[in-house]
């Protein structure tokens, strides 16, 4: 006993002595921490709540979607949110980021939330305008498309005033560039109708502004096409972009409240204090009030646990997580059935859209779980090998959802790269179409350049179906490119180090063979440096090797007597020049034209001076 609570001890220090109380316990140790330490007035037990209140709304806010958000929302009222309304903030602007579809659902969720407690969706709006602030002025498009896409659906759900949606748009059309339009036509995208019909005279200047910049014509021509794109948008009353889903309007609109945050408020206050752990000296006094305010919540009936106190909720929290652990194991599915059934839903999606728009629309809704985006990945390059012919309804499929989030490039990345290892498996059709689908992702700079580092383009290391691939592949990037522009992308000094296996110079052998390749596809024109340098490379490494083997012999020489340095002399130069004789037989015997043309005119040349003698003295 004495043992246990030295053991007990010693977990409450560790969960003490770290930074935020993040030190992982095992199940059967918290139990036994939990047992002893009924205190509430204590550090140690104000802090193990803490940590179970950061866990439970992460679980929550992690799980909910379209389907079972009625549910969850009980499940977060059960939850201090008062003092965690911080980890609520943080939490689910975490997840928001990670997965963008998801953002009409978090929205929802708040504005649930907001009805009961308003100091969290205030809260949560003052940190989306703060990120918005930072991301537009550090130029980080990626935090300030997951922000304005956060607010606009928060104004959608009549969370925040249309004020802020609108400052934002002036903000970002006030001095057009490519990402703040592109960031401004998407954001428009999804508040644009609520603009609409709350502000007619607002739209309308702001697509106003839209239509100038569109003739000023100083913007990129894909940015140009996406707002033509808006005002076709707003010519369909926006039947694809409804401010709210059927199935997310839970708020009635006289129950909502509405915060009044403009852009340019100086006095906002994230309150990141709330973030971290803080000693209550009023704990237990301020967890009654929110039992209370549970109660008023969600009624009585549902409540009966609220008066045990919190030992019971932990140990209710306890046998929950060891159902939850049972059920995990009881339900475990190693069939494999989950992944055919998406992977069906995927194949139907795609063969059932008319165009790719509709397509990536359709697929968007299919909550595809989380770890298993590369199957959608998978299916498209699949679906796209089955054609007869390539149809580019699969490359601008691909070329979306890559532009879409990182998450979607990564996946790709990671199909172009299982693609190459495995490209002997295909018949020559298939490896046709899927070489074309990539080959327009990499000429629309929809997936990083960098993925060429999987390919080397030796004889050893590439198979006949592997050189087919890498043909046609860069036969499409020079089709749409041009040539030109493609030998100055290949010789960009930034990214020359990913391109070394396509151009070796590792080997004389391997350079000749990837000229040969280069030039028998008919981009010769690539590979002007590497003949440069095949010209002077056997001739260095011959120096190199007579370097080497003369300082070898020196240092030979140095340590022995003078009859052994003479030996190893004489047996070092046998040596180095009889490898530098069968290295340039090797190279004057299988080297390109221009290689074996010059070694063949000097000893011509020197054979017949030394041969002329003999010839007169034979006639």
């Amino acid at each position: 006993m004495a043992h246990t609570a030295v053991g007990t001890s010693r977990q409450a220090d560790s969960l003490k002595l770290t930074r935020a109380g993040g030190a992982y316990i095992p199940p059967h140790r918290l139990r036994q921490l939990q047992q002893n330490l009924n205190d509430k007035s204590s550090e140690d037990y104000q802090r193990m709540t803490w940590e179970a209140l950061k866990k439970s709304i992460n679980g929550l806010i992690n799980k909910v979607n379209m389907a079972n958000i009625k549910m969850i929302v009980p499940e977060l009222f059960g939850e201090n949110l008062v003092r965690g309304r911080g980890l609520f903030c943080k939490s689910i602007m975490k997840a928001q980021s990670a997965s963008i579809p998801f953002t009409p659902i978090y929205a929802s969720l708040v504005g649930v939330i907001n009805t009961k407690l308003p100091s969290v969706g205030g809260l949560l709006v003052t940190r989306l305008v703060i990120q918005f602030r930072r991301s537009f002025r550090r130029n980080d498009k990626t935090a300030c498309l997951a922000a304005c896409r956060f607010i606009a659906h928060l104004t959608n759900q009549l969370v925040v005033q249309e004020i802020l949606a609108m400052q934002m748009l002036f903000l970002m059309l006030e001095r057009p560039t490519d990402d703040s339009v592109e960031i401004a036509v998407g954001f428009m995208r999804e508040v644009g109708a609520h603009l609409a019909a709350v502000n007619p005279k607002v739209d309308n200047g702001i697509f106003e502004r839209f239509r100038s910049i569109l003739h000023e014509g100083d913007i990129d021509k894909r940015v140009q096409y996406m707002i033509e794109v808006l005002f076709q948008v707003r010519k369909d009353k926006y039947k694809d972009n409804q401010p709210i889903v059927t199935d997310l309007d839970l708020v009635e609109e006289d129950d909502q409240i509405t915060h009044q945050i403009a852009l340019d408020d100086e006095d906002l206050d994230v309150e990141d204090e709330l973030n971290i752990f803080k000693y209550d000296p009023n704990y237990e006094e301020n967890e009654d009030k929110y039992a209370t305010i549970k109660t008023e919540i969600l009624g009585d009936g549902s409540d009966a646990d609220s008066e045990s106190g919190d030992s019971d909720s932990g140990s209710e929290e306890e046998s929950d997580s060891e159902e939850e652990d049972d059920g995990a194991m009881d339900i475990r599915d190693e069939t494999g059935a989950d992944v055919v059934e998406l992977r069906r839903r995927i194949y139907l999606t795609v063969m059932s859209s008319v165009d790719f728009e509709e397509c990536c629309h359709k697929l968007m809704k299919l909550t595809i779980p989380e770890g298993q985006e590369i199957e959608l990945c998978n299916m498209i390059i699949e679906c796209c090998s089955q054609e007869r012919t390539y149809l580019k309804f699969y490359g601008l499929m691909a070329e979306r959802f890559c532009k879409m989030s990182r998450v979607w490039m990564d996946n790709f990345t990671q199909a172009f790269n299982e693609t190459f290892e495995t490209v002997h498996r295909y018949e020559t059709n298939r490896l046709r179409n899927i070489a074309k689908l990539f080959g327009h992702v990499f000429f629309t700079d929809s997936l990083p350049w960098t993925c060429f580092a999987a390919i080397r383009l030796t004889e050893d290391d590439t198979t006949s179906a592997s050189r087919i691939f890498i043909k046609i592949l860069f036969q499409e990037i020079s089709e749409f490119m041009g040539l030109k522009k493609l030998k100055a992308r290949l010789e960009d000094p930034d990214f020359v180090d990913y391109f070394a296996g396509m151009f070796p110079r590792d080997n004389p052998k391997n350079t000749r063979f990837a000229i040969n390749y280069w030039t028998s596809i008919g981009l010769g024109a690539l590979t002007e440096d590497l003949r440069d340098w095949l010209r002077t490379a056997p001739q260095q490494i011959m120096k190199d090797r007579m370097d080497d083997s003369s300082s070898d012999s020196d240092s030979s020489s140095g340590s022995s007597s003078s009859g052994s340095s003479s030996g190893s002399d004489s047996g070092s130069d046998s040596g180095s020049s009889s490898g530098s004789d069968s290295y340039s037989s090797d190279y004057s015997s299988s080297g390109s034209e221009r290689g074996r043309r010059r070694p063949a005119k000097r000893s011509s040349g020197s054979e017949r001076g030394r041969r002329s003698p003999a010839k007169r003295s034979r006639r």
